[in-house]
């Protein structure tokens, strides 16, 4: 499967038009230290839709294209996202048992289109990503997850610990996947709706949102390496709720 890169946009016009067009922007890049009245529209934009960008010297533009970028350069996503308020309802609705994934700093770009393959795979019905700290969707995590990312919806949220309060309120459990406790994944009751909470390889869910967590799962490790890649340990854990919604 061949996946092209995501579409570039450059000059600050260019932004603000596909900004206003409704386009998904993947990153956007401004000039450290640029000016100017159109660049504060270009800021009043970013407010209003809340986008995520960053401030970088003018030799990462340049080296992103040499033509009049005007110190701004934006990655349109491939993907369009959703909204978890819709989803959640939509899943209710439609008479299915919701399974959601959340994925706390999970910012290598395979092992997310490695998870997204086996979420979609599994049924999740969506997967939750935060707006900073989260892989790019871009065209490795596309082709890793072997197109699953243009099926499974994907919710970029601001904040993960308000989004699991938003999920427990509408009746969710939420299970933090963690070897920092001693709650076996196979005592947790996954046939109910639930949101499974997967963290960072360097140190696992983030403190806010174990915080928040209605339980934890551990997955039993017999070897003497204390923990499984994240994409793996993804997979053991949606398809022991596979098993359990099967049965």
């Amino acid at each position: 499967m061949e996946v092209k890169n995501n579409q570039m946009v450059f000059g600050i016009r260019a932004v603000m038009e596909a900004v206003e067009s409704g386009k998904e922007l993947e990153s956007l890049y401004i000039q450290k230290g640029i000016q100017g009245d159109l660049l504060k529209e270009l800021r009043r934009l970013i407010d209003k839709h809340e986008l995520k960008y960053q401030y970088v010297p003018l030799e990462k533009l340049n080296r992103l294209t040499m033509k009049n970028h005007q110190g701004v350069i934006a990655f349109i996503s491939p993907i369009s996202f959703n909204q978890v308020e819709d989803l959640i309802p939509f899943v209710f609705e439609n008479g299915e048992v919701p399974l959601f994934l959340i994925l706390d700093r999970i910012t290598d770009v395979r092992n997310f289109g490695a998870i997204a393959r086996t979420a979609e795979c599994a049924g999740v019905h969506g997967i939750i990503v935060p707006m900073k700290e989260s892989a790019a969707i871009n065209a490795d995590a596309i082709k890793t997850s072997a197109g699953a990312l243009f099926k499974i919806p994907v919710c970029r949220v601001h904040s993960l610990k308000k989004t699991v309060e938003y999920m427990q309120e509408s009746g969710l459990q939420v299970v933090g996947c963690s070897e920092k406790n001693d709650e076996s994944l196979y005592t947790v009751d996954f046939s109910i709706p639930t949101a499974i909470v997967m963290g960072s390889e360097e140190d696992g869910i983030s403190n806010d949102v174990m915080r928040v967590v209605d339980r934890y799962a551990k997955i039993p490790l017999q070897g003497e390496i204390e923990s499984l890649n994240v994409s793996v340990a993804a997979a053991v854990i949606l398809y022991e709720a596979v098993r359990q919604r099967t049965v």
